[in-house]
């Protein structure tokens, strides 16, 4: 009997917890970084020059589609990274103009005018200096350049230094003292005093000489000879220059890439429709990529899987698998595209 009693008691505890009001099961607060989703950043875009359309074809890099195309001055053929990154100059060479756009948006920043036919730029490493070579007037400029807060980078001209005929291409050193540029009609190569803005030597060398790349020890200067199947190779370490080898990579030989392991650089060969892979510590090939068309300007993904390169007579940009070793693509842009570039590049 007593136990039924303490049974009953039992149950009825129960039953009057069980009809208590419980309190709502309060939701799990999330974690800061759960809390907020963050919208990852599109991936920057493809940019290509369209020399012959005075504008800028816009390649989505996801689906491989031109966009857009930005208007800009004539004769875009060349374009250049802000050593700040926040601007990716492309130089109008007949419209003595310099377009900035955005590298991550492709928004069009400003418009600066007044500089004189400038077909290839660079920027010193040490930021102090900008150079250009005007190809159609036949001089090569060195401008003093500041970056100044609110309106960006400014030009002022230091020097305009007379070459031979046709500067083309320019290289400077990672010291910020000397800029090698080549005349491509008058078959020379001259070194330009960065801080004396004053000639240190000019040489002859081979034909048509167009892009320059300077090895990572500042002591090895490479010439593509685009009248020619070669790359020449001087010793700029001393006084004047000493050519120690000629390279034979295929006809047309023209722009260069670095590949961004410090060792290797990319040539395109426009003639012969090739890219070739250049060991800089043997001076040697060790390998070789199809390009249709007439390669010229390339550029090379950030995880070195993937050439991009300007088909210049078939109006595309090319994109090469590296390890395939083939053309796995090509992308429909204007008239004679040349330089070619993105922000998700391999290190230069």
């Amino acid at each position: 009997m007593n136990e039924w009693l303490l049974v009953l008691a039992s149950l009825a505890v129960t039953l009057n917890a069980s009809a208590q009001p419980q309190s709502p099961a309060r939701p799990a607060v999330p974690s800061s970084a759960a809390a907020v989703a963050v919208k990852p950043a599109a991936p920057a875009p493809i940019f290509a020059l369209n020399s012959l359309d005075a504008n800028v074809s816009v390649i989505d890099p996801v689906t491989f589609k031109e966009i857009k195309r930005i208007p800009t001055g004539k004769e875009p053929h060349h374009l250049y990274l802000s050593p700040d990154e926040k601007s990716l100059l492309v130089a109008n060479a007949l419209s003595d103009s310099i377009t900035f756009l955005d590298p991550r948006t492709a928004a069009v920043q400003k418009v600066i005018t007044g500089i004189a036919d400038p077909y290839h730029l660079r920027f010193s490493p040490d930021m102090k200096w900008f150079v250009t070579a005007a190809n159609r007037l036949d001089h090569v400029d060195v401008y003093k350049a500041v970056n100044k807060p609110g309106s960006g980078w400014e030009f002022s001209l230091a020097k305009r230094i007379p070459t031979g005929k046709t500067p083309s291409h320019i290289y400077i050193d990672s010291r910020s003292t000397v800029a090698y540029v080549t005349m491509q009609d008058s078959n020379e190569l001259i070194a330009i005093d960065l801080a004396t803005q004053a000639p240190r030597w000019k040489v002859p060398v081979g034909k048509l000489p167009a892009d320059v790349y300077l090895t990572r020890d500042d002591k090895f200067l490479m010439v593509a000879l685009t009248g020619d199947k070669f790359v020449e190779v001087y010793d700029v370490s001393g006084a004047k220059p000493v050519l120690t080898k000629r390279i034979q990579t295929g006809e047309g030989a023209h722009a260069f890439r670095a590949w961004g392991d410090k060792r290797h650089v990319l040539l395109s060969n426009r003639v012969a429709n090739t890219i070739s892979k250049i060991d800089t510590q043997t001076m040697a090939v060790v390998a070789s990529y199809p390009a249709p068309g007439g390669p010229d300007c390339m550029d090379l993904l950030a995880d070195g899987k993937t050439i991009l390169v300007t088909s210049r007579w078939a109006r595309k940009v090319t994109f090469i698998d590296t390890a395939l070793g083939k053309v796995v693509r090509q992308v429909p842009v204007g008239r004679s595209p040349h330089g070619v570039w993105t922000l998700d590049h391999a290190p230069r």
